[in-house]
């Protein structure tokens, strides 16, 4: 087994122990949400899960580094750098509403090799390694291909975003009026969950002005091995840049068209 699919593996199996976790939290009122620094809240699953990831993580590849949002950076000696974000959606996770994910990356080299996008609340998964293909399962089904739709324009498609806010926290409301303007439907379906809509044909694109490291890495090779595009709001593949858009492909210039605008 290659050093790439030894890792998706361990994700794959990984975030579905955490997210069976964050289950077991789900809708109960002993979340122990505390508000952080940068005004966004954790809970005691976010904390439980992304302990457990760590602990599965360092007994299989214990030369790995991980950085995880709730508990820093641990360095690593072998290249390769897993990026954790245990619950991607922490505010639908404390609402009860099941589009909260728990997403893995694995990095090497400066970029995200690995992928795994879980959301447990609806039992699916897209997952990815770098020139592998991306994969879907829906519960206990058998994994297929997952691909991203054929539709040619925005007029044709669906927009999600994570947080409508968020445009106009970096002064950027007119790109969000713009897109939704654009695209046939527009949902705030996000966070993770709008990515695997992505990766999986069902949505067009997905839009975040606001994004960390952690919400990026699991995303950028799943969705590209899906046939897809992730880049920054400059049209940039990466997953350090502080903005994301994710899309079949064929839509992306008209979305760059409006995000690139001063």
């Amino acid at each position: 087994m290659s050093e790439l699919a030894a890792r998706l593996q361990l994700a794959v199996a990984a975030a579905r122990k955490a997210g069976d976790l964050t289950l077991t939290y789900f809708q109960r009122d002993d979340l122990g949400v505390e508000i952080k620094a940068d005004d966004s809240p954790v809970t005691v699953a976010d904390r439980g899960a992304e302990q457990l990831l760590r602990r599965e993580i360092a007994a299989a590849f214990p030369s790995d580094g991980i950085l995880g949002e709730e508990f820093g950076e641990q360095a690593g000696a072998s290249g390769y750098r897993w990026i954790l974000d245990p619950i991607d959606g922490t505010k639908s996770f404390i609402s009860g509403v099941p589009l909260y994910g728990t997403l893995i990356g694995v990095e090497h080299e400066g970029r995200s090799v690995v992928g795994v996008i879980h959301i447990p609340g609806l039992a699916e998964t897209a997952y990815a390694a770098k020139g592998e293909g991306a994969w879907y399962v829906k519960g206990d089904a058998a994994p297929r291909p997952a691909r991203v739709s054929k539709k040619q324009a925005l007029r044709e498609g669906l927009f999600c975003t994570s947080e409508v806010r968020n445009f106009e926290r970096i002064g950027r409301r007119d790109a969000y009026d713009k897109l939704q303007a654009a695209a046939r439907i527009s949902r705030s379906w996000g966070d993770a969950y709008g990515y695997l809509l992505v990766a999986t044909g069902r949505a067009e694109l997905m839009v975040d002005p606001m994004m960390h490291v952690w919400d990026c890495a699991a995303l950028q090779p799943v969705i590209e091995e899906a046939g897809g595009t992730f880049t920054d709001w400059n049209g940039t593949p990466t997953i350090h840049a502080t903005n994301s858009i994710a899309t079949n492909g064929l839509v992306l210039d008209e979305v760059l068209a409006v995000t690139r605008q001063a």
